[in-house]
């Protein structure tokens, strides 16, 4: 086709690739003593955040140590937000062994978040009114999951039970069990399961899923094996992955380049959501790169 007959479009869209799975990214849930714990800890190389110190206990503590895992228990960290996203930091940017990273429970975490920010309003004297003892607890939470996006390896959010309600025949009523946590964490995950126990076995039933081996409603054996062979073993035990955050550099730059640009509010949530950062600092290397080159042409237009 020559320049002349050549097609001028604003069509953004691309022809579909062929994409893997990749890593797990998913939460459990279900009552206590289903085998949620249990369970994840069968993933290869886990590196697992206890947030509740159950799993201090000796069993579970060789059995971290025979899949080739590490432990960081309420004492190192464990229940602090803020703590728990460095550590995925470290491991999505640092050389390290482990596969899975477990989060249990993510119930314990943001709870705690919770109750932390109501004694910070009730001691000046403030009412914790119109959720606002919530919303610390939820930025946490989409930072926490903007670093599970980017991080290369598979992530379990543990969760406890927490009853739905809904309106049946005009009455609010009981109508099934949601993981006890932020209430948008199932939609920003591939893969919700509810453990149950059926007399002597222990089942996953799948309550969402955007996967082809996990169709909405099925259950299975809550076992490693089972779970491999539906969702890939090769992609699940593969090595991981590591990214290289943005250089203090790039970020002071990007700085600078937003004291001359005219950036509006909507182009920085813009640039800030397909980064999956909350922050400058938070940026990858590449996106840096992108962030600089997309500000220095907008300044020069």
């Amino acid at each position: 086709m020559s320049k002349k007959d050549a097609v001028v479009t604003k069509l953004k869209a691309r022809e579909p690739l062929s994409v893997s799975p990749g890593k797990t990214k998913a939460v459990i849930f279900g009552k206590s003593g289903v085998g949620k714990t249990w369970f994840v800890t069968s993933f290869p190389n886990p590196y697992y955040i206890d947030t509740e110190g159950g799993a201090d206990l000796r069993h579970y503590q060789e059995r971290l140590k025979a899949a080739g895992g590490a432990y960081m228990g309420p004492q190192d960290g464990a229940l602090d937000f803020g703590t728990v996203i460095e550590q995925m930091q470290a491991l999505a940017t640092e050389k390290h062994g482990y596969k899975t990273l477990i989060i249990d429970s993510i119930t314990k975490l943001f709870q705690t978040e919770i109750a932390n920010e109501q004694e910070r309003i009730e001691s000046r004297g403030n009412k914790d009114e119109f959720g606002a003892s919530k919303k610390p607890a939820v930025r946490w939470m989409r930072r926490l999951i903007n670093w599970a996006t980017k991080l290369d390896m598979n992530i379990w959010f543990v969760a406890h039970e927490a009853t739905e309600w809904g309106l049946v025949n005009g009455q609010r009523s009981e109508i099934g069990q949601i993981p006890d946590s932020w209430d948008k964490l199932i939609y920003e995950l591939d893969l919700t399961l509810r453990a149950e126990k059926r007399g002597a076995s222990r089942v996953a039933v799948v309550r969402k899923s955007r996967l082809t081996g996990f169709p909405d409603g099925e259950s299975f054996p809550l076992e490693y094996a089972d779970f491999a062979e539906r969702y890939g073993k090769d992609f699940i035990e593969a090595p991981v992955a590591l990214i290289t955050k943005a250089e203090e550099a790039q970020v002071d730059k990007i700085k600078k380049l937003l004291e001359v640009v005219k950036v509006t509010p909507e182009e920085t949530e813009k640039l800030m959501k397909k980064a999956s950062a909350e922050s400058w600092e938070e940026l990858t290397k590449e996106q840096a790169d992108s962030v600089i080159a997309w500000l220095e042409k907008k300044g020069k237009v």
